[in-house]
């Protein structure tokens, strides 16, 4: 195999040609940082975090399939991934996570101790989460800690301290993916059954749509009550309004659990994490100019 065959496979192995995790890792973190430093994040940790979650997010991607390599081959949507067809063997795919891990440990050496201590939490966190498929009724919220870890590490980089609103943030984020990935569960719950994988999607049965709105409600009302224990403005409650919408317009999709338009609610979910940012960043300009 010639090398640019070999880079290929990585990439997909890594998910870079679907970039949807990076953005559900990306924005949360943001949140985080931009409350951290009270609308003034110093753009290298900005860099930092953000190259160090599109580096996390392809090492959790790379043990993903690794951990689930003897299942994807019997679904759909996953038999044709790299391991799945054995175009890379689990051996290989493990040194690639390792050194993947290891760039973004470098990244984050020249931030406080505070921070490397929380990147060992935040490491086992997403190498185990694959593997709580097989043990919990709902693994995406285990998910949902993994995804929104950045959180924590951004207070901890910024303020020397992990305050409570950043774990209030965290819980919102564990309630916002478990509305989103079990919209993605929901596409693959069929072949989820017959192979023993556990997910929300099965957890919550009939009641899936209903769970997934109220996880949206209580997402949202956290970061309602963040904002109002940081005095934000009309700007960020804008956002919020605006992501609100955006969760209505999903329960039109997801209403039919016709598995494309769970699948197409699923992928838009970057733009309701895109709305909270604008809608904090707004608010922390518009409170900048006018002060």
């Amino acid at each position: 195999m010639i090398l640019s065959e070999r880079l290929e496979l990585y990439e997909k192995l890594m998910r870079l040609d679907k970039p949807i995790g990076i953005l559900l890792l990306i924005w949360p973190t943001l949140w985080g940082l931009w409350f951290a430093s009270n609308g003034h994040p110093a753009w290298m940790i900005v860099w930092i975090f953000v190259l160090g979650t599109v580096l996390m997010r392809s090492a959790g991607c790379v043990v993903n399939d690794y951990a689930d390599r003897d299942f994807d081959p019997y679904v759909a949507r996953t038999k044709d991934r790299p391991l799945a067809a054995g175009r890379i063997s689990g051996k290989e795919a493990l040194l690639l996570a390792a050194f993947l891990a290891l760039l973004a440990f470098l990244l984050i050496l020249p931030l406080n101790t505070l921070v490397l201590v929380l990147s060992v939490p935040a490491l086992l966190l997403a190498v185990s989460y694959p593997y709580t498929k097989r043990f919990f009724a709902i693994p995406q919220a285990y998910l949902g800690i993994a995804f929104g870890f950045g959180i924590p590490m951004a207070y901890a980089a910024l303020q020397g301290a992990v305050p409570v609103q950043a774990w209030l943030l965290l819980l919102a984020n564990i309630f916002w993916s478990i509305a989103y990935d079990t919209e993605y569960a929901m596409v693959d719950r069929a072949d989820d059954l017959k192979i023993g994988i556990k997910t929300s999607a099965i957890t919550f049965g009939r009641y899936d749509v209903v769970a997934i709105m109220v996880c949206y409600g209580a997402a949202l009302g956290l970061l309602a009550l963040v904002g109002w224990q940081y005095q934000r403005g009309l700007a960020y409650y804008l956002g919020l309004v605006v992501a609100a919408s955006i969760a209505i317009y999903h329960y039109g999709l997801i209403r039919s659990r016709e598995p494309a338009q769970c699948f197409r609610a699923f992928l838009h979910n970057h733009w309701l994490g895109l709305a909270v940012f604008i809608g904090l960043v707004l608010d922390y300009v518009w409170h900048r100019v006018i002060l």
